[in-house]
């Protein structure tokens, strides 16, 4: 560290004019000038996206039916209400609303969806393979339906599953619809097979990854004095925008960024502030999350100091974050170092867990978090973002995404780690 640190206090002379002289833009007409040149590199990814084929969606129903015969006690079906997981065994997106659409699964058989009537166009159009429809009235009882669908194939009794995103007055009505069935949480399914990805599905994340990091660095170094936060935000949408992907970020300026998840006072970029961006985009649905921290300015020693530790816990964790290890040691490791470095203890500076589980859902199981007994699989994939947040002063947190691996430490799904608190893309 005190080699890096060396050379950063070196460059610390020209870290103004890299930060503050990129655009003659005014900040008060970026919705009506052209984009800085800084974004003229960035493309739509074109045909290095590949998307999810039907045969990967028959495999996942496959694959979650035979984790229902496996459990024990087995499940005989399988709950799914519109949710990334609908997307997940379907390819079917469906914005949840009062008029009920589920998926249901039996452990044996054909899928099978209750939908409603007027919207069954809508729905067969999205099938990715043949499949039976049961449409409702909107005088009718949906969840009446389902439980009749699921007599139907010959199940009257045992257990089904319901995802954990199904609105509880669906969960409810159905329950006493199917009152001789136990209802019970689908997530040893769900998180079964959601949690260890594919290598198709870490393909597309690291893409994803690739591209924040992309227009994370066009707009670090489109910074000026004077611009506002929602401005900065602004740029980073029009760069994803740029590359036909949606994305945007949390901007935080200054000692707003010693709160994690910002605040709803407005702030302007002055010379010294830390600038911190916290987003990502959806690549087919997969997410990224990625966070940069930069200085605008010259650093003082202790946001330099504050800085080495965050790298540092992101470099222990990654080590730390190892098949057959628990999920929670990976927070251990990565808040020993925090801690030990005078910014303890437990979650004084450092306030939230260590990371998230991340995938078609940008948090969803399982955690990085103190105490979690998850075991580590190999294609389990989370975000590694240890922070040091100093009330009234600062905050800076270093974000990328990881996947563990079959030997040997976690890899990183992000290009790199952030370079420097002044160069955070080199």
């Amino acid at each position: 560290m005190s080699s890096r640190r060396a050379f950063l206090g070196a460059a610390a002379l020209g870290t103004a004019s890299f930060l503050s002289n990129q655009s003659d833009h005014s900040p008060g007409t970026q919705d009506a000038s052209p984009l800085p040149a800084q974004f003229s590199s960035l493309k739509p990814l074109g045909a290095r996206v590949v998307p999810v084929s039907n045969e990967e969606f028959r495999a996942r129903l496959a694959r979650a039916q035979q984790l229902m015969s496996d459990l024990s006690p087995k499940f005989d079906a399988l709950f799914i209400a519109p949710g990334t997981s609908l997307y997940y065994f379907t390819g079917i997106r469906w914005w949840p609303s009062e008029r009920l659409l589920a998926l249901l699964l039996p452990r044996t058989g054909e899928p099978l969806f209750v939908c409603p009537a007027f919207e069954e166009g809508r729905l067969r159009e999205q099938l990715r393979f043949p499949s039976e429809v049961r449409v409702w009235q909107e005088d009718e009882s949906p969840t009446k339906l389902a439980a009749q669908a699921l007599a139907d194939h010959g199940l009257r009794a045992g257990r089904v599953a319901i995802d954990e995103t199904t609105f509880f007055t669906f969960f409810d009505h159905f329950r006493a619809a199917a009152s001789s069935f136990e209802c019970a949480s689908a997530d040893p399914i769900t998180i079964g097979c959601r949690a260890v990805k594919s290598a198709h599905e870490l393909e597309l994340m690291r893409l994803a990854c690739e591209a924040t990091c992309d227009v994370f660095r066009a707009v670090f170094s489109s910074l000026r004095a004077g611009m506002t936060q929602s401005q900065v935000s602004a740029f980073v949408e029009s760069g994803f925008s740029k590359m036909n992907l949606r994305g945007d970020a949390l901007v935080l300026f200054g000692e707003s960024a010693a709160l994690p998840h910002g605040t709803i006072k407005p702030q302007s970029l002055k010379e010294g502030d830390v600038v911190l961006i916290d987003g990502g985009c959806k690549l087919e649905g997969y997410s990224s999350d990625i966070t940069r921290t930069a200085i605008f300015g010259k650093p003082s020693d202790k946001m330099l100091r504050a800085y080495d530790l965050v790298r540092g816990a992101q470099n222990a964790a990654l080590d730390a974050a190892r098949k057959g290890k628990f999920s929670g040691s990976v927070d251990d490791a990565a808040r020993a170092v925090i801690s030990s470095g005078g910014f303890g203890p437990d979650y004084k500076f450092f306030t939230h867990r260590l990371g998230h589980g991340i995938g078609l859902d940008g948090h969803e199981h399982p955690y990085l978090v103190r105490g979690s007994k998850t075991v580590l699989a190999p294609g389990m994939t989370f975000s590694n973002e240890p922070g040091i947040y100093i009330p009234g002063e600062f905050g800076i947190r270093c974000e990328d995404d990881m996947v563990i691996t079959n030997e040997g430490p976690a890899q990183t799904l992000s290009p790199s780690f952030q370079s420097s608190l002044e160069r955070p893309f080199g």
